[in-house]
């Protein structure tokens, strides 16, 4: 079934609030005050929604941030079951900094159809749409994907662009890239616009790759669903995150998961700007007002969309 696009507006509302919540914090290197100022108001404002909301994919666990946390009730209780994926502010080093490319990021899907795991680390691997399905695989090597990929796309390694989050735990993808030719454009926090800029027609990234957030990662395949690319995601598990997994479910520690098996169905994702992003300008401050913009999509109804608002002081 699909989503009633009425809910489409309410999640912006959502993300729009909680960008709202960390605005104040912008370049103040409070990144904790920042996170739950959008943590507060996107509670606040989920729990206006009439529907039976639980979040499967919670935030910042790993950070020691205040969390809307896995497997809590969010809603009226009146309404459709939804699971509900979630990052209050996605770069919350970006605004206690005054970077670009802080979100705030929700999805949203009927009830069963978002994956849940453990708040731990995920390898991925993501790209654009019009390609072969599950082209690529995270067991081969950075060489045989970008060989696989170019051939796909018509390009010589040399025309190819790579987005990467800069850590020394990629130093081997970095080295591979560069013995390839291939242009990289370095992230340094943040990972779920870059792996979203793969389906971006306006980017030249041909593809994402590296170890990221679990959370961002089940987000980035919320909207690559929507925009007809791919990722394939597997989990990075120490002894104590193994045991979470397994009481989580999950049997299989070592299994990779693509586009399909994270989110089933139909779903909606919005990303509300906090700073100056790629997809969105960030928040204006009009001294009575504030001005937020949102990329908005929702897959059964092909909304693809950028909104933007103005809500009172």
């Amino acid at each position: 079934m699909a989503i009633d696009i009425k809910y489409l507006d309410k999640f912006i509302l959502a993300t729009e609030k909680a960008a709202i919540g960390s605005f104040f914090y912008i370049g103040k290197k409070d990144k904790v005050g920042a996170d739950q100022g959008a943590v507060d108001n996107m509670r606040s404002e989920l729990n206006k929604i009439d529907m039976k909301g639980t979040v499967v994919i919670g935030e910042g666990e790993m950070d020691e941030a205040p969390m809307l946390y896995v497997g809590e009730e969010v809603g009226t209780k009146k309404g459709p079951l939804f699971d509900i994926a979630l990052d209050p502010l996605e770069g919350t080093n970006f605004v206690a900094n005054d970077l670009p490319n802080s979100f705030s990021m929700i999805a949203v899907t009927e009830k069963n159809n978002l994956f849940s795991a453990p708040d731990t680390y995920m390898e991925k691997i993501a790209i654009g749409g019009n390609l072969p399905k599950n082209l690529l695989d995270l067991d081969n090597s950075v060489e045989e994907n970008l060989s696989i990929l170019a051939k796909a796309k018509n390009k010589k390694l040399n025309e190819m662009y790579a987005c990467v989050l800069k850590r020394p735990r990629h130093d081997k993808i970095i080295n591979s890239l560069n013995n390839l030719g291939v242009n990289i454009e370095y992230i340094s926090d943040g990972d779920v616009s870059g792996a979203i800029s793969v389906a971006d027609e306006n980017s030249k990234i041909d593809i994402y790759l590296g170890i990221g957030g679990g959370p961002e990662g089940v987000l980035a395949a919320a909207a690559l669903s929507c925009l007809g690319g791919q990722i394939q995601t597997r989990l990075v598990l120490d002894k104590n995150q193994i045991v979470r997994a397994e009481k989580f479910g999950i049997k299989d520690l070592k299994k990779k998961y693509n586009i399909e098996d994270m989110v089933k169905g139909d779903v909606l994702f919005c990303a509300t700007a906090v700073t100056d992003g790629e997809l969105v300008p960030g928040i204006i401050n009009n001294k009575n007002s504030y001005t937020t913009s949102t990329f908005a999509l929702h897959k059964s109804s092909k909304t693809k969309k950028k909104v933007s608002n103005i809500h009172k002081i």
